[in-house]
């Protein structure tokens, strides 16, 4: 299962960190985890090219982390997208993808 987990403070978003497999299906052919990184890495390609200043992001075997460095409206946009997005692939996926707040 794929676990997206968001720590917030006052209800902003301080960071997102994506973990996990979806093992909707084989390695290669898993559309819940093609969906979920094409989804991720759109929004911080996005937010990086705006002002890269915004956002801390690493990738590493474990998964993935987004954390705020500072707070911008239009990052704050791209972040809350992701998420809508993510939460939509969770109630179409219950058993692949789950995001703690």
């Amino acid at each position: 299962m794929i676990k997206v987990r968001v720590s917030q403070t006052k209800g902003k978003i301080q960071e997102i960190s994506i973990s996990g497999h979806a093992l909707y299906d084989e390695y290669g052919n898993d559309i819940v985890c093609a969906a979920v990184s094409s989804t991720v890495i759109t929004t911080v390609n996005g937010i990086m090219k705006y002002d890269s200043s915004l956002i801390d992001f690493e990738q590493n075997q474990d998964g993935l982390k987004i954390k705020v460095l500072k707070e911008n409206p239009v990052s704050i946009t791209f972040l809350k997208n992701m998420l809508d997005l993510l939460e939509e692939l969770e109630t179409q996926y219950t058993e692949n993808i789950k995001i703690i707040k």
